[in-house]
């Protein structure tokens, strides 16, 4: 990991991402969570003091060793980590109730094999829980948002805007049992907003 994406970006998005509206989204997010919870790119957990009471432990998985520090001052649940890579997860079949992505699947590298490895940890009954930028349904937009990613993902660490991302989590396997639109504060091509859940 180069040095802005180590030192610079996970402090940028803990600001960025840590403001009241976002973190009204994250509550609206994180509420089904229950159990054995899976975090992947957990961040400097801002989800941590925002998980439920029915969740026991959290298992998150970051790279960033800048963000592991900065989430030594959150509270909340019992939080071990599991791991650098959510595309390989060091973790047996059927391991946890629930997986939760909040403003990562945009910057995984291999998005797809990520959320195989999601869906091979999850129990049966379990349920994957989601928050994300990605694609806008305005064409014009989109536009923007294909022509801007290369220098999105230069900026923050991988981050692509235009992630179809309800596309891509039904294509691993989930069936997406909620799924609504929202937005958050900022320029359009990043504001789109996808907000769900799947099992």
């Amino acid at each position: 990991m180069n040095p802005w994406s180590e030192h610079v970006v996970p402090r940028v998005t803990d600001l960025v991402l840590g403001r009241s509206p976002v973190t009204r989204l994250r509550e609206r997010a994180l509420a089904p969570a229950r159990g054995v919870v899976l975090d992947l790119g957990s961040g400097s957990a801002p989800n941590l003091p925002l998980m439920p009471p029915a969740v026991g432990k959290v298992l998150a998985v970051e790279p960033s060793m800048t963000a592991r520090r900065l989430a030594r001052r959150r509270t909340g649940p019992p939080l071990e980590y599991a791991g650098l890579d959510g595309a390989a997860l060091d973790l047996p079949d059927d391991a946890v109730d629930t997986v939760v992505s909040t403003f990562t699947l945009c910057t995984i590298p291999d998005l797809d094999a990520a959320l195989r490895e999601a869906r091979r940890v999850l129990r049966p009954g379990g349920r994957f829980l989601f928050l994300d930028h990605g694609l806008a349904p305005d064409p014009g937009v989109q536009r923007w948002q294909h022509r801007l990613t290369g220098v999105q993902q230069r900026l923050v660490a991988g981050c692509h805007l235009e992630r179809a991302v309800d596309r891509r989590i039904t294509a691993a396997g989930f069936e997406i049992e909620s799924l609504e639109h929202a937005r958050m504060p900022g320029p359009s091509v990043i504001s789109h907003l996808y907000l769900g859940c799947a099992a």
